[in-house]
């Protein structure tokens, strides 16, 4: 009974803090780009780089593809096209708002539906098996990496002097 209790607890405290980092994840996010002029979303500094529209469009595509269906199809799904979420067909800031939130919310949902016994269920991302767990930490880094390019866009073409910093902000001396 105690082990029982324990699995429980431990499928609760995970699904709970995953959701609370996406969550974190997403409003650092919102919050960079409410500060970004709208030209500056679509800016990048050379043909290799990606604007944060486009950045936005892919993470939104890989968490479309990893999390639909993801107890019971492979995360790469059939119908998604990579190469085509790093062409800027974004036009506005309402759309990139909309594309983001679509990726974002489906992930979270997925969070929401992991039951305890779906944390060491194998599930597949282009036919590599992952543990249920596995794929979500896989999925934060991912999200992670791709908040982290965002912020640092965001910040360069901020002015120094309008930037309202997403953390503990430095003390002033």
């Amino acid at each position: 009974m105690i082990r029982l209790l324990e699995s429980a607890k431990l499928h609760e405290n995970f699904v709970q803090v995953a959701r609370k980092r996406i969550e974190e994840m997403i409003r650092d996010t919102d919050k960079a780009i409410a500060q970004m002029e709208d030209n500056a979303l679509f800016w990048t500094p050379n043909e290799h780089s990606n604007s944060v529209a486009i950045i936005i469009k892919h993470l939104s595509g890989n968490l479309i593809s990893r999390w639909t269906d993801f107890l019971t199809t492979d995360g790469e799904k059939h119908d998604r096209d990579r190469d085509g979420e790093f062409e800027n067909t974004i036009k506005s800031r309402e759309e990139l708002l909309r594309v983001w939130e679509t990726g974002c919310k489906l992930f979270l949902q997925a969070i929401d539906s992991i039951e305890e016994q779906h944390l060491l269920q194998t599930i597949y991302i282009r036919n590599e098996p992952h543990t249920v767990m596995e794929a979500v930490f896989r999925s934060i880094t991912h999200f992670t990496y791709h908040v982290g390019q965002i912020v640092f866009i965001a910040k360069q073409l901020t002015p120094e002097n309008e930037w309202a910093t997403l953390s503990i902000p430095k003390k002033k001396k």
